[in-house]
């Protein structure tokens, strides 16, 4: 197993990590700008892979921020790895992350951001999205990059399988196979609208945690995701009322 290294928008970069029994790939991103940020850690078992991935980019003690989708293995797994090899780094988050997990479980204070809130790093400028439980997790959230106009969207669009570096083609289509076979996302009346509300910040790119980066019609991908978690919540509710009322 390799994790490779590929820039997908102007200092952007994937760090990918293909785990073949899993058939699944799982991808870091880091903004090497004047405080560079790493959004996703990975795991703690994946740390030398994905530590000596990013050092060939940048001295990895320079590292600034550190952030991530919600509390969970394969997006913080290494959180307190990374801080011990970058004295000056820090874990950034929503308010829900830090009051819940983060103020306990990083080896350092986290630095809290509420929705909308811009870090600049320099020649990037970041913005924290709340998505409370989308696609699950009550701490939830995203970070818009409007420099490049790069959404790093975390589990959104999760596929199975390798992937391209980047692509053009449908992310649609395999992220509705995938939530086929996890149901992982939380259904709720908030899950479409929150992400109706991303397409209308018109990303050029989506920068997907178990996929490859998309340069597309974001917008456009982003409200067909929405209505697919629509769809399902529907049938859901109407099964659920064929059951009542049977």
């Amino acid at each position: 197993m390799e994790t490779r290294v590929d820039e997908v928008a102007p200092q952007i970069y994937r760090l990918s990590s293909y785990v073949e029994p899993a058939n699944f790939t799982f991808n870091q991103y880091l903004i090497n700008a004047d405080e560079p940020l790493l959004f996703h850690t990975g795991g703690r078992q994946l740390f030398p892979l994905v530590s000596a991935a990013a050092a060939r980019i940048m001295p990895i003690d320079r590292l600034r921020w550190i952030s991530f989708g919600h509390y969970e293995s394969d997006e913080c797994g290494s959180m307190n790895d990374w801080l011990a090899a970058a004295p000056d780094a820090q874990v950034v988050h929503g308010p829900i992350g830090v009051l819940v997990s983060l103020n306990d479980m990083a080896d350092r204070p986290p630095r809290q951001v509420n929705d909308g809130d811009v870090l600049d790093l320099g020649s990037h400028r970041v913005r924290w999205i709340d998505t409370a439980q989308v696609p699950h997790g009550w701490d939830s959230g995203l970070i818009y990059e409007e420099t490049t106009r790069t959404l790093l969207c975390g589990d959104l669009f999760t596929a199975i399988g390798a992937h391209a570096v980047t692509t053009e083609h449908d992310i649609v289509g395999p992220a509705v196979a995938a939530e086929d076979v996890f149901a992982s996302t939380a259904l709720t009346p908030n899950t479409a609208p929150s992400i109706r509300r991303l397409a209308d910040m018109q990303p050029a790119s989506l920068a997907l945690m178990h996929g490859p980066a998309y340069h597309g019609d974001a917008a456009t991908a982003l409200r067909e995701l929405a209505d697919d978690y629509d769809r399902r919540l529907y049938a859901a509710l109407s099964q659920r009322e064929e059951l009542v009322t049977a």
